[in-house]
């Protein structure tokens, strides 16, 4: 299995599963600790890694971080309201991280080293 296919099914298992797995199995006041803890810090952290694994080979991998957004939309929206706008706003940031990290990386990856 290559790379790029791994790191699609971490993204649908942080943005689909989790929150799920959150939603189910956690009691109703630790389920709401752990769910500001998916949002607030393990999902931006997640888009930020994707956004640097993408930018390695961005050519091959840029549709990664937009990919892990949807999904955070997707998972958000399964376990609450349909059309949420607010998991909108949410994924959204993910996506500007992600999309940072991806052009950062690409950029000190391409840069020349001095001889």
């Amino acid at each position: 299995m290559n790379k790029t296919l791994q790191w699609l099914l971490a993204a649908a298992a942080v943005m689909l599963l989790l929150p799920l797995l959150f939603r189910f199995f956690l009691p109703p006041k630790a389920g709401m600790a752990g769910m500001l803890l998916l949002y607030l810090f393990i999902e931006p952290l997640f888009a930020l890694f994707i956004g640097i694994f993408a930018g390695r080979e961005m050519k091959k991998n840029w549709y990664l971080p937009p990919a892990a957004a949807v999904l955070s939309v997707l998972g958000s929206w399964l376990i609450f309201e349909m059309g949420e706008s607010a998991f909108l706003l949410y994924a959204g940031g993910y996506l500007v991280l992600g999309v940072i990290a991806m052009l950062v990386t690409f950029a000190l990856g391409n840069r020349k080293q001095p001889q």
